[in-house]
């Protein structure tokens, strides 16, 4: 492929994306009643109060907006990672085409995961922030800001659970070992407790906690993952990896 067969394919991948988010927006408006009904429990259960506090006459429309996008990125998420393995599907070896589904599947459900590890942690996390005003701040929280810190909470975790997947990609692109993760293990500690406190979007030990743990174990997971690949590999049989045409190439 020369350039601009790939930006024609990038093209394509992109647009085939967007429509995507866009569908499930709409599945997403629809659902609103209910989804903000089931992301409210932690709110009512802290708080003791079944609705929220709003300034602006327009903020209620504007964060249905906002939820439905986040719900039709999560819908989307197999076709987003679909388009981005197709993308990348032309540079790799035969061999490795293979592993598409488990790459599709393990990326979208590690995104999920990763997004109800983030509710479930939301409760004793906001817990920990209100017991900060010392029992003399009454919380009343407005929907948007409400919304915002879920919606930053699971795409923090959400997009923190695709560790793995990164790592035993660059392994099968050849760009890590296992061998040489395994050696970086102190520092992955220590960068991993770094990732977690600056992306966790509330700033609370149990939150940081409940992402860094996961993270480090899945980067023994990935490293484990690599170890088997590379048993099973079949790169030392001499198969070239594939390179784009140029402009001279035959056809």
């Amino acid at each position: 492929m020369t350039i601009w067969e790939h930006l024609a394919e990038f093209r394509t991948r992109l647009i085939r994306s967007v429509l995507a988010i866009g569908l499930g927006m709409v599945i997403g408006f629809f659902l609103y009643p209910y989804i903000l009904d089931f992301l409210k429990q932690p709110y009512s259960d802290l708080t003791g109060k079944t609705t929220f506090l709003t300034l602006d006459p327009l903020e209620p429309f504007a964060t249905r907006l906002k939820i439905s996008a986040y719900v039709g990125f999560i819908i989307a998420m197999p076709v987003l990672m679909w388009q981005l393995w197709r993308f990348v599907t032309p540079g790799l070896y035969p061999h490795e085409k293979r592993y598409a589904i488990p790459f599709v599947t393990s990326a979208s459900a590690l995104f999920v995961f990763g997004a109800a590890i983030a509710f479930w942690t939301l409760n004793p996390a906001l817990q920990f922030l209100q017991q900060m005003g010392a029992g003399q701040i009454d919380s009343f929280y407005t929907i948007d800001n409400y919304v915002t810190l879920i919606a930053y909470m699971m795409m923090a975790f959400g997009g923190g659970f695709e560790f793995p997947v990164l790592l035993v990609a660059l392994q099968i692109a050849g760009v890590l070992t296992p061998r040489r993760l395994l050696s970086w293990w102190r520092h992955a500690v220590v960068i991993i407790a770094i990732v977690a406190a600056v992306i966790t979007p509330s700033g609370d030990p149990i939150s940081m906690m409940a992402l860094a743990v996961p993270m480090y174990i899945f980067y023994l997971v990935a490293i484990a993952i690599g170890f088997f690949l590379a048993r099973h590999s079949r790169q030392g049989s001499g198969e070239p990896r594939p390179q784009p045409d140029t402009a001279d190439s035959p056809r």
